[in-house]
């Protein structure tokens, strides 16, 4: 698809294969560039099996475009212009506002590179740091690290951190280091680094955007290094596309593409604080199934039936869960409960609910 991601995967049944849902629309599209169109865009449901939280749906709406003969640069001053545009045609003005915040829309954008806002806000230049250096970091920083993490995850991990929330306004990050974008080209005057931005907007991602990889050679080699990550144990990392390898052989033109939330832009429109707000149906947790056991379980313990209503109120539902529990709590427990909804029955001694707990 073309997103560091875990996808789901079912199976195909006819032709005996394993199918995935796409996390990213973005590795077809660029198929499309390379058949000859200078221009596409899609919006798109997309699917990623990770974690949910007030920012994250696992199925969501995104808008990707692509254009060639264009960069990064250029699709900078498209999606400043297109938000400014969005936020006059719904609210009337430039101003949006979000929570106890006033998010301004109105052009141009700040723009700042991932060094220097990771030097601004954490401290530190990553410029030249090698992966344990990068560690070292942050652990210094106390940023929680573990060993199947890259240079690419490393850095992220601290601009994530200790940068990003402090973009409120909407921020143009700019220059990711090659590590962070396998999808990428490389910067013109940059080497290590990449034509990168991405759009920050209340702490955070609203738009990721690339002057495109073109090169197949490039492309096949940084495929290979994700493939490396993932042997190490990283699970988001990308797999080897060799279809769209070869597309890249026949020549893509230069080209600039752009992925936009959608359900994350429809919150800040609307001032909703979660992604559960702007969509019809979200993925919810499953309600916990009670387990309780009933009343002959207990009573087979010696439990006199007008106690048994007062342990489920105590929260002991299964023998197990009474067994396991402290005596004395469980004593006290019901003698507070006793006391508490005035059921005037005439409290076990300590030694009783020892026996209960005994048999």
């Amino acid at each position: 698809g073309g997103a560091p991601a875990l996808p789901f995967i079912t199976h195909h049944n006819v032709l005996d294969i394993p199918l995935y849902l796409r996390i990213a629309n973005e590795l077809y599209l660029k198929r499309l560039i390379v058949g000859g169109y200078e221009g596409v865009y899609e919006f798109a449901k997309d699917f990623r099996n990770e974690g949910m939280d007030r920012m994250h749906n696992p199925e969501f709406t995104v808008m990707e475009i692509y254009v060639a003969y264009k960069d990064y640069f250029w699709m900078m001053n498209f999606t400043e212009e297109m938000l400014e545009k969005v936020a006059l045609a719904i609210h009337g003005t430039t101003k949006v506002p979000y929570g106890d915040k006033v998010i301004d829309f109105s052009r141009p954008f700040r723009r700042i590179t991932m060094h220097q806002a990771i030097k601004e806000y954490a401290g530190i230049d990553i410029a030249g740091k090698t992966e344990e250096e990068l560690r070292q970091a942050c652990r210094q920083l106390n940023i929680p690290v573990d060993e199947t993490m890259g240079k690419g995850k490393l850095i992220d991990a601290i601009f994530g951190e200790k940068c990003e929330p402090y973009f409120v306004q909407p921020t143009f990050v700019m220059d990711y280091p090659v590590e962070m974008s396998p999808l990428c080209k490389k910067h013109r005057h940059h080497p290590e680094l990449t034509e990168r931005f991405e759009l920050i907007v209340n702490g955070k991602e609203l738009c990721n955007a690339y002057s495109e990889l073109n090169d197949p050679i490039d492309q096949l080699e940084r495929f290979q290094e994700q493939l490396r990550l993932s042997e190490k144990g990283d699970d988001e990392a990308m797999f080897i596309d060799m279809d769209f390898v070869r597309a890249l052989e026949y020549g893509m033109p230069p080209t600039s593409g752009m992925g936009i939330g959608i359900d994350r832009l429809a919150m800040i429109m609307t001032n909703q604080p979660s992604i559960q707000d702007v969509l019809f149906f979200p993925q919810m947790k499953p309600e916990k199934k009670i387990v309780k056991d009933d009343k002959k379980a207990f009573m087979e313990l010696g439990i006199p039936e007008e106690w048994i209503e007062v342990l489920y109120q105590a929260g002991y539902l299964t023998v197990e869960s009474l067994k396991q529990a402290n005596p004395n709590k469980v004593h006290q427990d019901l003698c507070g409960l006793n006391k508490k909804l005035k059921l005037n029955l005439p409290n076990p001694s300590p030694e009783t609910v020892k026996q209960w707990l005994k048999k």
